[in-house]
C-alpha cells in the first residue's frame, strides 16, 4: 500500500475516533466562520452603520428633480416644507439589502383627515414604499394607513403614536432578485418594527408599491428589471412631517442569492 495513502488512512482513523469520543454537546458546536464585531453604543449608531441624517446637514440627500430642494433643517430635524410642486428627496448613495432605521414626526397640528394628513413615505430603491402618515385616530383604507407595504400589505397593528410625537421604524428590506436576463429569481421581501412592534413580518412584495389611480387590487405594477442597488427616497407629500436619527446597515446574508441583474442595468 502508498505509504502516503497509509499515513493520510490512520490520520482519518485517528480524527474519526477522536470524533467518538468527544462529549454529545461538542459535535454540535460550529466554532468558524467567527460573526464581525459591531459595536453598539447606548444612543448611537451602529459601528458598521451608514449614516444619512444626524441633524448637522443634508450632504447625504440631493432632489429628485435637480435644482430643487424644498426641504428645510429645524431643530435637527430634516423638514419637508409644502409647496405647489412637491420634491421628493434620494440618497446620493444606493444600496441593496438593508436595514434601516429612521424615526418621524407628523405635525402637532392636526389638519386633513384620512391620506390628506401627515402624508410621506420611504421608497426602498425609490420603487418599494413603507407609508408614513399620521394614523392616530384617523381612519383610511388600511394598506394605506402608517407603517403599511403602500398598497400592498396593511400593518399587522397599528403602534401610531400621536401627531407630533417622535416614532420609530426599523425595517429590514431584501431587495429583489433578477437574472441575466432580466427575469425576476426572487422578489422583494420586507419586515418592519413601528415603535418597537412588529408590523410586518417577511412580506413578500408583489413589484413596485402602487401609486395612481390606474394601479388598484389586484391590478398591481409587475417586476421589471433594475439595477441591483438604487437610492433610498423620502417623499414630499406636501405635508411638513420631519425625520431624524437615519442611518442603514447594508445586510450580506448568508445563502442570499447574488444581486445580479440584466447587463444594461450595471452602473
Amino acid at each position: 500500500m502508498n505509504k502516503t495513502f497509509s499515513l493520510l488512512l490512520g490520520l482519518l482513523t485517528l480524527r474519526l475516533i477522536a470524533a467518538e469520543e468527544r462529549p454529545a454537546n461538542e459535535l454540535t458546536e460550529v466554532w468558524q466562520p467567527v460573526p464581525a464585531v459591531v459595536s453598539t453604543p447606548v444612543g448611537s449608531v451602529p459601528s458598521d452603520a451608514i449614516v444619512l441624517f444626524d441633524g448637522k446637514n443634508l450632504d447625504a440627500w440631493e432632489p429628485v428633480r435637480a435644482g430643487e430642494i424644498g426641504w428645510k433643517i429645524e431643530e435637527a430635524a430634516m423638514v419637508v416644507v409644502p409647496k405647489p410642486k412637491p420634491c421628493d428627496l434620494r440618497t446620493r448613495q444606493s444600496f441593496g439589502d438593508v436595514q434601516l432605521h429612521l424615526e418621524w414626526r407628523a405635525p402637532a397640528e392636526v389638519k386633513g383627515r384620512g391620506q390628506d394628513r401627515g402624508n410621506s413615505g420611504i421608497f426602498f430603491m425609490g420603487l418599494y414604499e413603507i407609508q408614513i402618515l399620521d394614523s392616530w385616530e384617523n381612519p383610511t383604507y388600511v394598506n394605506g394607513q402608517a407603517a403599511s407595504v403602500y398598497k400592498e400589505h396593511p400593518p399587522l397593528v397599528n403602534a401610531s403614536r400621536r401627531p407630533g410625537e417622535w416614532q420609530i421604524y426599523d425595517v429590514v428590506f431584501i431587495a429583489p432578485r433578477f437574472s441575466a436576463e432580466g427575469n425576476l429569481l426572487s422578489p422583494a421581501r420586507l419586515t418592519a418594527l413601528h415603535n418597537g412592534v412588529l408590523v410586518q413580518h417577511d412580506v413578500t412584495l408583489t413589484g413596485p408599491t402602487p401609486n395612481g389611480a390606474s394601479f388598484h387590487q389586484p391590478n398591481l405594477p409587475p417586476y421589471a428589471a433594475h439595477a441591483a442597488r438604487l437610492p433610498l427616497q423620502l417623499q414630499d407629500h406636501r405635508d411638513p412631517v420631519a425625520f431624524r436619527n437615519i442611518w442603514v446597515r447594508e445586510l450580506n446574508l448568508p445563502g442570499a442569492k447574488p444581486l445580479n441583474v440584466h447587463p444594461a442595468f450595471q452602473p
